[in-house]
């Protein structure tokens, strides 16, 4: 059968429904977050055990409690097993991930439905002497006293009937979430006995006991759907296992880890997380403010408040991860915004929003942001949120410097183009300035102090020599004739430039080992510290040696070949083959064939062989091979 196109409409209601779909399976995956934030929260909170000598009263004391250390045990245990369960569940596809809620949801409202059922026995008891009275009443005499009768329609329709209506939704929603084996006396049990026992002659202790009964039922109910469903959720484990096994022998432990933080949607849920949490705390905050009764300007209150929220906002690692997550967010639109002014497109393999988070969690780590005290934990929040933002105007001179070249050596006409992105050059600049004049006034020497300077001034080194050669080019644009030091004056930059970034890429070496000796020691500054030793020194040193060398013995290639007389170009009246310019001078090889010498120059980077016939150009010697290497 052929195929029936969807409408518009159609095809926007199957979007819209997929969407809403993806949001509640983000939320879905949001509450394991928080039991293991919960968890994290009380981490610590066991007694201490004294094991000093002078809290002994008698010398026959033990020294250590063994009760104390059996509770800390007992509690360590049972808090792993429920972070183990709490990790299960947020790692489960989404069909098993509803199963567990409804199993979750139809006991929190067993549980409910025994509190509602406590609740109208309490009230309903103290009534149920009177009512009979005048029940009895009202039967003999056959006579219906209008103030009896009130009290007899307030009983049935008066302030309790609150309770059976409650008890009626929870038990509607019950049978709608449950899914298992349903007696035929199990909605009797759970929504009619409470009524009747409430009602009927049975003796005040039994009717005491009713709403555990009516709970035991549905629990038991509960118990023997889990306990059937053992072999398929052990099935379902062993076929997850297998499943991971298959995807990490096959496609290895990268891909393995993208798919499932796609399909977890990780960052969305540590998102909506974060956010929850912190609303919640605002809330309890506004509530303990207003019950206080004292009266504090809104400015200052607002001020106390964000401040709370970001101290509060990272004491867990799972809040540090929430934090992270809103952090990417803000930095994926911001370079957004600087793309959008640009006009230009994010790199897909490095996008700013990834590498802003991996970044600022590594700094908390750094900082360690969980351990230490919530006054000094803002001072460290600021302080990374600051270097943050000095290494994403790094990531958005990555967007300039390309496009700035890109614009000068194509010769591009449009003005506009060139207008923004010397705007965004020119953002990149004066803001670190001004960042630093306000840092130095306002904060004495330190090792951080020293680290937001090296960044700020790297980069702005780095817009400087892309907006140098972004005028180099213009120039050699509006020349007639071909300008062969080009090459010579654009790498003369770059190289200043390179090494410029090389110093103060020993300089934050050198100031992260102090920090890392005298100030602030850990394993993950020590692991940091040899990253960027052996990436940003020791491997970029290594490239700009094998650069210099290559140029080094491509400018002695040249050197060794002779220069073509005016007369041989007159005869020739050629073009170079490899920039089809005219020749003004030129290169010839052993081949006889001419070149411009910055050209082949350019060429013998690649390869030694001729452009034209692709004979060997120059014989490298063992010596100078192994000083390229």
């Amino acid at each position: 059968m052929p195929e029936v196109e969807e409408t518009p409409p159609q095809s926007k209601i199957r979007d819209y429904a997929f969407k809403v779909l993806k949001s509640l399976e983000v939320i879905l995956r949001v509450p394991p977050l928080f039991v293991i934030d919960e968890i994290l929260k009380n981490v610590g909170t066991a007694p201490q055990i004294d094991i000093s000598i002078e809290s002994m009263e008698e010398f026959d004391k033990p020294i250590l409690d063994y009760h104390v250390i059996f509770s800390s045990c007992l509690k360590f245990l049972c808090e792993a097993l429920v972070c183990t369960i709490s990790v299960c569940i947020f790692v489960l596809w989404t069909k098993n991930l509803l199963k567990v809620y409804r199993y979750l949801v139809a006991v929190l409202l067993i549980f409910a439905l025994y509190w509602g059922n406590v609740n109208y026995f309490g009230s309903v008891l103290e009534l149920r002497e009177e009512v009979k009275e005048i029940l009895l009443l009202m039967i003999k005499t056959n006579d219906i006293d209008i103030l009896q009768l009130r009290s007899f329609l307030k009983f049935l329709l008066g302030d309790n009937i609150k309770y059976p209506i409650f008890q009626g939704i929870l038990t509607a929603l019950f049978f709608t979430v449950y899914d298992g084996p349903r007696p035929p006396l199990l909605l009797p049990v759970m929504y009619c006995a409470p009524i009747l026992v409430s009602l009927s002659a049975l003796p005040v202790s039994f009717a005491y006991y009713t709403p555990l009964l009516c709970a035991l039922l549905p629990l038991l109910l509960i118990k023997y759907v889990i306990w059937v469903n053992v072999m398929p959720a052990m099935q379902t484990v062993y076929s997850g296992y297998r499943h991971v096994c298959a995807m990490l022998s096959n496609f290895g432990m990268a891909t393995f880890v993208e798919a499932e933080w796609a399909r977890l949607h990780v960052p969305s849920v540590l998102l909506i997380f974060w956010l929850m949490r912190v609303f919640g705390h605002a809330c309890l905050l506004s509530w303990a403010y207003l019950n206080s009764g004292v009266s504090i300007p809104f400015s200052e209150l607002s001020y106390q408040m964000a401040k709370t929220l970001l101290v509060g906002g990272c004491d867990t690692l799972i809040a540090v991860l929430g934090m992270t997550s809103v952090v990417s967010y803000l930095c994926y639109y911001l370079g957004c915004l600087f793309q959008w002014a640009l006009l230009a497109e994010e790199d897909e393999e490095k996008p700013i929003g990834t590498v802003s988070a991996m970044l600022f969690y590594v700094l908390a780590l750094q900082a360690g942001l969980t351990s230490c005290d919530p006054d000094k934990r803002l001072v460290r929040l600021s302080r990374n949120i600051c270097l943050l933002f000095t290494a994403l105007l790094h990531f958005v001179h990555n967007y300039v410097h390309p496009l700035l070249l890109s614009l000068s050596a194509s010769h591009n006409p449009a003005l506009h183009r060139h207008l923004r992105a010397l705007g965004v050059a020119l953002f990149i600049i004066v803001f670190p300035v001004t960042l630093l004049i306000f840092l130095w006034s306002n904060h004495e020497l330190s090792t951080w102090l020293l680290a937001v300077s090296a960044f700020s001034i790297e980069v702005i080194v780095k817009v400087l020599v892309s907006l140098m050669i972004y005028s180099l080019f213009l120039l050699d644009a509006y020349r007639s004739t071909f300008w062969e030091k080009l090459d010579d004056y654009v790498y003369y930059i770059q190289a200043f430039g390179n090494v410029v970034e090389f110093s103060f890429g020993i300089l934050l070496f050198m100031n992260s080992a102090w920090v890392l000796v005298f100030e602030a020691g850990g394993a993950v500054r020590a692991v940091m510290v040899g990253i960027h030793a052996y990436f940003n020194i020791w491997c970029d040193a290594q490239a700009g040696w094998r650069v210099f060398m290559k140029r080094r013995t491509a400018v002695n290639k040249i050197n060794s070949l002779p220069e073509a007389t005016a007369q041989q170009l007159q005869d020739l009246n050629d073009v170079c083959s490899i920039c089809y310019s005219e020749m003004r001078s030129a290169k010839i090889t052993r081949c006889n064939h001419f070149f411009h010498g910055v050209c082949l120059r350019k060429w013998l980077y690649v390869q030694d062989r001729c452009p034209l016939c692709h004979d060997i150009l120059y014989r490298v010697s063992s010596q100078e091979r192994l000083l390229q290497q």
